[in-house]
C-alpha cells in the first residue's frame, strides 16, 4: 500500500470512528436520558413508559400465555410492564380480593426459580422446593418472555423481590421452611426481607445474582429491589390528610409510610448484589427503589438508586421530588374500582407533572384473557381495552413533543376556571397542557410574543376537538377550551415573533 493509500485509509478510519461515536448506541440496556434524566434513553429515543399491565405473574403461571399479552400491549402501543421474579406468589380467589390473579396460580401450576424435589408437601400443592437446584423450564420462560417483550420494543420492570403482606401469602413462600427440603431458618415473615433471617439470606443473595445474570443480554430491563418494603415494616412519616381524627389518621389508607432501619439495610445489601453481579457482565441496567404510597419528599435514596418508584402516586410526588434528577415512577395504581376515567385522570395529572412512568394495574388481563378482554369484576380495580387505548393517545400526546427538553411549568397558566392545570414546556417553544375537570375552561396563558397553533385533544377519543391559531403580542392570554368531562389537552406550538 502506497503512502497516499494508508493516508487514505487512515483518514477513513478516523472519520468511521468519529460517526460512531456520533450515533447511538442501540445495544445499550435502557437509561436515564443524559440530556433529560426525568425520561429514558431507549434504542436511540427519547421516551417515557406508559402501561396498563398484567398483576404480574407471566412468568411463573404456566396456566398465563405471556405472548398473547405482550401481543396486545403492543396493539396498543403501550411499552412497559413489570414482572415478580418468584421469589412472591399470592393466594388463588383470596388475595387482596382478586378473583383471577395472575400472580396466584392454581395448585401446581406455580414454576419458581428453584426445582421441585422428591418430597411432597408444598403448600401451594406438588412437592416441595430445592434452592439448591434451579429450575430449567422457568429460566427458558424467564428468557423467552424478555426476549419476546424486547421485540415489541417493551420494557419489563423485574421486581426480585415482594413484601408478603400476612400469614396467607407467607404460607405459600418458597422460603418457608415447611415448603422447601433445604432447613431455612427464617420462620417470622417480618424478618424475611432484614439481614436477620438467618441461613435464607443466602438462598435470596444466589436467587437474585441468578435472575440479574440470566437477564444481562436483555437491553429492555430494569431491576426493582422490593415491590412495597414498607408493608411488613412500616414506619408513619406522614398522613394524606392531617386533619382526620386518630387512630384513623395515623393508618393505611391515610398513613405514609415507610421501611424500618432494617429493611433498608437489607434492600441496601440487595442493590450490592446486583451491582456486583453485573460488574463482570456486559450490560448494567437501571436499578428502581419502592420508596412510598402516596407522596413524600424523599430524605435518603439507596446508593446507586436511578428510578423512584411510588405507588398510589398523587402528582405532588413531583413537586416534591423532581429536583432529584431521577426518573419518578407511578409504578402501580389500581384500587380505585373499574372506572377508566379513574386510571386516565391519575395518569395524565402525573404524567403532565413530570412524571417519567406510569403503571396501572389492568385486570382485564386473567389466565385464558391474556388479550385484556376479562372485564366482569375481579378484585379492587379496573383495566379494559378502552383504558389501554386512552393510555395510548397519553403516550402519543407526549411524544409528540421535544421530551429531552420539556420541564413542569407552573408559571404559563395563570388560572384556568373550574379545573387543575398541569403543564410540562420548552418554554417559549411548545407547551404540553392537560385541564383536569370538567369544562369548558377559560385558560389564562402568560405567552411569549409569536405566532400560535394549537389543538385541544380529547383525551377519551384522541380526536382533536378544536383548533387554535393565533398572533400573540405578548403577556396573558385567554382560550377557552371546548367542552369536556373529566380532561382535555392542549398541545400548543410558538412558531416565531409576530
Amino acid at each position: 500500500m502506497t503512502k497516499t493509500l494508508r493516508a487514505v485509509a487512515f483518514l477513513a478510519l478516523l472519520l468511521g470512528t468519529a460517526h460512531a461515536r456520533l450515533q447511538p448506541d442501540r445495544s445499550a440496556p435502557i437509561r436515564l436520558h443524559p440530556a433529560n434524566p426525568h425520561y429514558f434513553l431507549f434504542r436511540g429515543k427519547a421516551v417515557a413508559l406508559i402501561t396498563s399491565g398484567e398483576h404480574y405473574g407471566a412468568v411463573l403461571n404456566l396456566d398465563f400465555d405471556y405472548r398473547r399479552y405482550l401481543a396486545a400491549l403492543a396493539a396498543d402501543e403501550l411499552n412497559y410492564t413489570r414482572l415478580f421474579g418468584g421469589s412472591y406468589v399470592e393466594v388463588p380467589a383470596k388475595s387482596f380480593g382478586i378473583l383471577r390473579n395472575d400472580l396466584a396460580p392454581e395448585p401446581g401450576r406455580y414454576l419458581a426459580p428453584w426445582a421441585r424435589s422428591k418430597a411432597p408437601g408444598y403448600a401451594g400443592g406438588g412437592n416441595k422446593f430445592d434452592l439448591e437446584r434451579w429450575d430449567a423450564a422457568f429460566l427458558a420462560r424467564y428468557h423467552d418472555f424478555l426476549a419476546e417483550a424486547a421485540k415489541r420494543g417493551v420494557v419489563v420492570e423485574i421486581t426480585l423481590f415482594s413484601s408478603h403482606y400476612d400469614e396467607n401469602q407467607w404460607r405459600l413462600s418458597v422460603l418457608n421452611p415447611s415448603n422447601n427440603v433445604n432447613g431455612t431458618n427464617a420462620t417470622d415473615w417480618k424478618k424475611l426481607h432484614t439481614l436477620d433471617n438467618g441461613n435464607t439470606l443466602a438462598y435470596q443473595e444466589k436467587y437474585a445474582r441468578k435472575l440479574v445474570r440470566e437477564a444481562n443480554r436483555f437491553d429492555n430491563v430494569i431491576f426493582e429491589v422490593q415491590n412495597e418494603p414498607w408493608s411488613d415494616r412500616p414506619v408513619l412519616a406522614d398522613v394524606v390528610n392531617s386533619y382526620l381524627r386518630p387512630p384513623g389518621r395515623d393508618n393505611y389508607p391515610n398513613s405514609v409510610d415507610l421501611p424500618d432501619e432494617l429493611s433498608m439495610a437489607w434492600q441496601a445489601r440487595v442493590v450490592e448484589w446486583i451491582q456486583e453481579e453485573e460488574s463482570s457482565l456486559p450490560k448494567r441496567h437501571l436499578i428502581a427503589q419502592n420508596y412510598c404510597n402516596f407522596r413524600l419528599s424523599v430524605r435518603k435514596l439507596l446508593p446507586g438508586i436511578d428510578v423512584v418508584n411510588f405507588h398510589y402516586a398523587y402528582p405532588d410526588v413531583m413537586t416534591l421530588n423532581y429536583g432529584l434528577g431521577k426518573a419518578i415512577s407511578y409504578d402501580e395504581t389500581g384500587f380505585l374500582g373499574r372506572d377508566d376515567d379513574a386510571y386516565r385522570r391519575q395518569a395524565w395529572n402525573f404524567m403532565l407533572s413530570g412524571g417519567s412512568v406510569f403503571d396501572s394495574l389492568d385486570y382485564s388481563f386473567t389466565p385464558g384473557h391474556e388479550d385484556g378482554t376479562d372485564t366482569a369484576p375481579n378484585g379492587p380495580g379496573g383495566g379494559s381495552p378502552a383504558l389501554r387505548g386512552q393510555l395510548r393517545i397519553l403516550r402519543k400526546f407526549l411524544e409528540s413533543l421535544p421530551l429531552v427538553d420539556l420541564r413542569p411549568d407552573t408559571g404559563v397558566v395563570k388560572h384556568a376556571s373550574g379545573v387543575v392545570a398541569r403543564v410540562l414546556s420548552s418554554p417559549g417553544r411548545e407547551y404540553g397542557i392537560y385541564l383536569d375537570g370538567n369544562g369548558p375552561s377559560d385558560a389564562t396563558l402568560d405567552l411569549p410574543q409569536g405566532q400560535y397553533s394549537g389543538e385541544w385533544i380529547n383525551v377519551r377519543t384522541g380526536s382533536v376537538d378544536k383548533s387554535e391559531d393565533f398572533r400573540h403580542s405578548g403577556g396573558n392570554r385567554v382560550l377557552q377550551s371546548p367542552e369536556f368531562q373529566n380532561g382535555v389537552a392542549l398541545r400548543l406550538k410558538r412558531s416565531g415573533g409576530v
